[in-house]
């Protein structure tokens, strides 16, 4: 027992010992925490003037990515699609100028009855885009944007600029050249025209080009439309249709014009000029002169300093349901009804016959009935007088003969027309390119553009009514700023102001 006793002793030990063993721990745990506020008091202030000079001078701490941060799985054929964009841009962008105009551009009042001051017409600042055309210097951009130009400068993407002069215009299709002496130590490229009609609507185009003088700007979108058409001319003289015109939604404002619409081979497929927007910033409808037409008059400017056009000497307007009711055609038999072939012109000259007797239309409008309809040119399909002017401007010339079938009564003849030069100014009022009516937009483009010397303000207000006018029919078009109102009367049939007054 004693031996038992023995060992339970040795294993729990006197109580003396015992305290000593529980009290050795927190006397080690109460000095480790002393010697820890001893030492944190004396390298705090050294830590924070650390981490404030840290921030000082910029350092950035290093991100480490959080465990449960989303993963998104990359979309390859999106990462391609913008690879694609941002090359061609790379490759693009040294061939597209900004172009900076000084003009002295006279301030002609077109509305009858008012007269501007005389004297000298001020200079005015103006700027467009343009793009490389070939190696010997040559900028193509749009007539409206050089026109007037007492001085020309181009400055290139690169930072360097050039003073150029204007080598020929033209202002049917909207097409100027001008010509810079290419610089030293500069990479000149051109930009490669595309073929014509190989652009379908959904396509992919890009832009390029200084809208509002933002230079270098890059825009995309699509093909929206083609064969659209649009007058183009001044007022004081016969007002043109343009046609096969591109329209698309790539972004294009003022700044844009003369600059290129490009596929995505980079290659040329038009020249950008117009925009449909009353507040003339990109509404989504953007108009571009086609390669077509490019390929055609550029050379010819470039060649001989102007384009002649092909004149066929007839007014007329395209098939509608209504029409072809009221001209008692077969249904949906398609194309230009001939409502004048002028007296002296190639296809008066050549036998096609233009109305003969007037027709009531509805109340005020009437037609000249019993002319021959165009289907068509050459054994090419006319639907619409578009198609019709479509093919004078990008594949005939003057002095060039076509054959032009026609629906007369209910026979459908052959004529053969020897085409002249389009005629220019005032003799061209009756032209093939006086396309019918003026529609109601037109109307207010012609009074926005025949009152512009005369109101003061932005135009917040528009409205057109048809009406009547000494046995006109014309269009009364209201345009309103905040402190006038202009009334401007557009004959329907020519484009014509009769007349016009402010308030």
């Amino acid at each position: 027992m004693s031996d038992h006793m023995s060992d339970y002793q040795l294993v729990q030990s006197s109580p003396t010992e015992q305290s000593k063993k529980q009290w050795t721990p927190r006397v080690l745990i109460i000095a480790a925490l002393a010697l820890t506020l001893v030492l944190g008091a004396f390298y705090a202030p050294l830590l924070w003037n650390t981490a404030f000079v840290s921030a000082q001078t910029g350092e950035t701490p290093v991100y480490t990515l959080p465990t449960n941060a989303p993963t998104v799985e990359v979309n390859q054929s999106l990462l391609t699609d913008q690879d694609a964009l941002a090359s061609l841009y790379d490759q693009v962008k040294l061939s597209v100028v900004n172009i900076q105009v000084t003009a002295r551009r006279a301030q002609v009042s077109r509305i009858p009855g008012f007269s501007l001051p005389e004297g000298e017409a001020p200079l005015q600042q103006g700027q467009g885009s343009g793009f490389i055309y070939d190696n010997e210097g040559h900028i193509v951009t749009n007539n409206h944007v050089v026109e007037g130009a007492e001085e020309v400068t181009v400055i290139f993407s690169n930072g360097f600029w050039a003073d150029a002069e204007v080598v020929a215009t033209d202002a049917q299709a909207d097409l100027a050249v001008i010509k810079v002496t290419p610089l030293e130590g500069m990479d000149w490229r051109p930009l490669a025209l595309a073929e014509p009609d190989n652009l379908r609507v959904g396509h992919s185009v890009v832009a390029i080009g200084n809208p509002f003088g933002l230079a270098g700007t890059m825009t995309t979108g699509i093909v929206s439309a083609l064969s659209r058409d649009l007058p183009v001319g001044d007022l004081g003289e016969s007002r043109y249709s343009l046609p096969d015109i591109i329209q698309t939604d790539a972004a294009i404002n003022p700044g844009n014009s003369g600059g290129p619409l490009l596929n995505l081979a980079g290659q040329v497929v038009g020249v950008n000029f117009a925009i449909e927007s009353p507040s003339r910033s990109n509404s989504g409808v953007g108009f571009t002169i086609p390669v077509s037409i490019v390929r055609r008059v550029v050379p010819a400017l470039l060649a001989n300093g102007k384009f002649d056009y092909a004149y066929l000497g007839l007014s007329g307007q395209s098939i509608s349901p209504a029409l072809s009711k009221l001209l008692e055609l077969p249904s949906n038999r398609l194309g230009v009804y001939v409502a004048q072939a002028v007296e002296g012109g190639p296809a008066a000259e050549a036998g096609v016959l233009g109305g003969n007797r007037p027709v009531q239309i509805g109340e005020g409008t009437q037609i000249q009935a019993g002319g021959d309809v165009v289907s068509a040119i050459n054994d090419v399909p006319v639907y619409s007088f578009e198609d019709l002017v479509g093919y004078l401007v990008t594949q005939a010339s003057p002095g060039e003969t076509v054959t032009l079938t026609l629906l007369r009564g209910d026979e459908e003849v052959q004529v053969d027309v020897v085409l002249g030069t389009r005629p220019s100014g005032l003799q061209a009022q009756q032209s093939d390119e006086a396309i019918g009516e003026v529609n109601a937009r037109a109307a207010i483009r012609i009074a926005e553009q025949a009152s512009q010397d005369l109101l003061q303000g932005e135009i917040i207000e528009r409205t057109v009514v048809p009406d009547q006018l000494n046995g006109q029919d014309v269009w009364v078009v209201e345009l309103s700023t905040e402190s006038q109102v202009a009334t401007v009367v557009v004959d329907r049939a020519t484009g014509e102001v009769v007349e016009a007054s402010v308030e």
